[in-house]
């Protein structure tokens, strides 16, 4: 059996789980809903608290899916009842980042001003710290989305491998090379 496939989903009180028409799952929770079709080979079923997610052969077609959406049904059971939190950090002398209505503003050494509109789904929050680099905060609740979001974002000014500037990840460890070496004999 897959491995990510046969364990079973704990579901947190105040979250609830419907499957309607065979093959759409429907996760209601205290941050929201998120609904995903399903393969119809795979099944899904509640039972006592768990979520258990089979397949009916060991096709390497079924085991594939399997673990596709036992890890899909998990990320919506995650996202309804905590929620995802992804954090992106500016580096670069001037700059800067700014919501307005949803509209992330971001200085990033262009002639002009780049202008990305968040979904609605995402709230999207800029902080900036006198001697800290400015932040982008992306909260939701679907992983898949805020995953998307954060890696377009990211993808407006890539960090280099010279001096480090760019959009990154809190955390990311970057590669860093050495540049032109200075002693010539």
């Amino acid at each position: 059996m897959s491995r990510v496939g046969k364990k079973p989903i704990a579901l947190p009180s105040g979250v609830s789980l419907s499957i309607d028409n065979g093959n759409v799952v429907t996760v209601k929770g205290p941050k929201g809903t998120l609904t995903q079709a399903v393969d119809p080979d795979i099944s899904v079923a509640v039972e006592e608290g768990t979520i258990q997610v089979t397949r009916p052969t060991e096709q390497k077609r079924h085991k594939a899916l399997h673990g596709l959406y036992r890890a899909l049904v998990n990320n919506m059971v995650v996202g309804v009842s905590t929620g995802y939190k992804i954090d992106l950090e500016i580096v670069g002398v001037g700059y800067k980042a700014a919501v307005n209505n949803n509209v992330l503003e971001l200085q990033l050494g262009y002639s002009h001003n780049v202008y990305v509109a968040v979904p609605g789904e995402i709230k999207v929050s800029a902080v900036t710290e006198k001697g800290q680099n400015p932040k982008v905060i992306l909260e939701g609740i679907d992983k898949q989305l805020i995953g998307d979001v954060a890696a377009k974002i990211r993808s407006l000014r890539k960090v280099e491998p010279y001096k480090g500037k760019g959009i990154r990840f809190v955390g990311e460890v970057i590669r860093r090379k050495a540049g032109k070496s200075s002693s010539k004999k």
